[in-house]
């Protein structure tokens, strides 16, 4: 039996491993990458590479075996995702893994945002897999603002939540629950919602920004639209922009501000404060 860790080499799947190595030898974990040679560090960890393409379900056939445990990490690539995972879940019912792990978003079958659609589906495509499942429903992640730091610095934090509030958590904490999922027992046919401890405010966060950095940091609650205009006029594809104004609208309404505490119950510690995540982010 192997743990087979599908897009090994993308931000959570680097650290999934990393945290897989803490638990298990690194002969029985795989990592499913597209790309061999960008997973050159993974392979000298002594961890099995093997090809694996969300869009080329052919690559999907020798990737899984019988008995396996897989962790199926959402694609990134909104719009054809629902279809890759479905080439994924069917490569795994073929091969007849043990158990398939797959990581959703916060709220699941109730979370009624654009950016869960794709999920929704997915989770309801694994039921009707017959597959033996594990459902890790993540909520935001601490980076998904952090990374933004240069910005808001300079103009900044702008968005469209209202108070609303984020029970965000580092993707090293989401990384480690997946990987006690993986490598443990009595996770089977369970749906974990996962959240950080302490829920902020936009404007929370850029008080923290403010207090760490020494600079003026404001948080700019503006309307949906002209968020949308803000987002394009950065760059970013409409549909996308579309979708990160949704979830603006979804926090305001609460929905990812949390739903207990299964995410440091799984990795036995408290989950990172946001405010751990800005002082690492100022340090870079």
């Amino acid at each position: 039996m192997s743990i087979v860790v599908t897009g090994a080499t993308g931000q959570l799947g680097q650290l999934v491993i990393d945290e897989l190595l803490q638990r298990v030898p690194a002969e029985q974990v795989v990592a499913a990458v597209r790309d061999a040679g960008k997973a050159t560090e993974i392979a000298a960890r002594g961890v099995e590479i093997r090809i694996a393409d969300y869009n080329d379900p052919a690559t999907l056939t020798t990737v899984f075996n019988s008995g396996d445990v897989v962790l199926l990490i959402s694609s990134s690539e909104v719009g054809n995702r629902l279809g890759q995972h479905q080439a994924v879940i069917d490569a795994a019912k073929e091969a007849g893994v043990a158990r398939l792990a797959y990581t959703g978003v916060l709220g699941g079958p109730e979370a009624d945002f654009d950016l869960a659609a794709d999920h929704k589906a997915t989770e309801q495509a694994i039921l009707d897999s017959g597959l033996t499942y594990t459902f890790l429903r993540n909520g935001w992640y601490h980076e998904n603002y952090t990374q933004q730091l240069a910005v808001q610095l300079e103009h900044g934090v702008v968005g469209s939540a209202g108070e609303g509030r984020v029970g965000s958590a580092s993707r090293r904490d989401f990384a480690a629950a997946a990987a006690v999922v993986l490598a443990g027992e009595g996770h089977e046919k369970k749906a974990y919602e996962l959240n950080g401890d302490t829920a902020w405010s936009l404007a929370e966060y850029a008080a923290e920004v403010s207090k760490q950095s020494g600079k003026d940091v404001a948080y700019n609650n503006v309307p949906a639209e002209v968020l949308l205009g803000i987002l394009t006029g950065a760059g970013l594809p409409e549909p996308l922009a579309n979708i990160l104004v949704n979830v603006d609208a979804a926090i305001e309404r609460g929905l990812l501000a949390g739903r207990g505490s299964d995410l440091s119950r799984l990795i036995g510690r408290p989950t990172t404060p946001i405010a751990d995540a800005i002082a690492a982010a100022l340090q870079k």
